[in-house]
């Protein structure tokens, strides 16, 4: 017998679920942050600003530095930052594979639901060749009134998919992620590898995220009957 979907649908976060971009991100943000004079240690970058939005960290970073990040900042940062995953973006590891059998399983009902720009995520998931998989049901909070940790892109992405977010898996691996997650009421795998990039379970489950897993192979059997 085939495994069957214990879901109506699953719903991706893109960045450091799908795609280990983290790492690369962060460190574009860290130099920038260090040229506008804040001594920010990459720790704490990586503890301040994965999962978030730039756009809503505008306070944070004035305090610090004493430079108001404008629209050609975050524009510059954008092309730095998309020089950087061009040059060396790869997939978390055994993402594509753990990808290709749920889609088999959940067939048109995988969606990729990041707070990212739309280019971004295009971009990441044309270069680890999983673009084919969520074409047309790709959903940035940037385009919509609030991102993460707000629920509107996974209950946007429920909607178009026709089905009910609360009957909805989500994979996240932020505190911002998982919030967002359990707001539109969906079930929330929290994923945490051993990585600087990654949270610890204690923090994910802080806020709400109802399983840990700590490898892309195991999602599947997390997922199907």
């Amino acid at each position: 017998m085939n495994p069957s979907p214990k879901y109506a649908a699953v719903l991706f976060d893109c960045d450091g679920v799908l795609v280990d971009s983290e790492r690369l991100t962060n460190s574009v943000l860290w130099e920038m942050l260090n040229e506008l004079g804040w001594q920010i240690s990459r720790e704490e970058c990586v503890s301040r600003f994965v999962g978030k939005m730039l756009r809503d960290e505008v306070d944070v970073i004035e305090e610090h530095s004493g430079f108001r990040i404008d629209a050609e900042w975050l524009s510059v940062f954008r092309g730095r930052r998309n020089d950087a995953l061009e040059a060396s973006l790869e997939a978390i590891p055994g993402v594509a594979e753990a990808v290709r059998v749920l889609d088999t399983a959940y067939p048109g009902r995988l969606a990729c639901a990041s707070s990212a720009d739309r280019p971004k995520i295009n971009l990441q998931l044309q270069k680890i060749g999983l673009f084919d998989v969520f074409d047309g049901r790709i959903f940035s909070g940037m385009e919509l009134p609030q991102s993460k940790p707000a629920p509107d892109v996974y209950l946007a992405a429920a909607d178009a998919l026709g089905v009910d977010p609360t009957e909805t898996a989500v994979i996240e691996d932020s505190p911002t992620g998982v919030t967002a997650g359990v707001a539109a009421g969906a079930r929330v795998l929290g994923f945490c590898p051993d990585s600087p990039v990654h949270q610890r379970p204690e923090a994910l489950e802080g806020v709400g995220a109802h399983e840990i897993f700590t490898a892309m192979e195991q999602l599947p059997g997390l997922l199907l009957r």
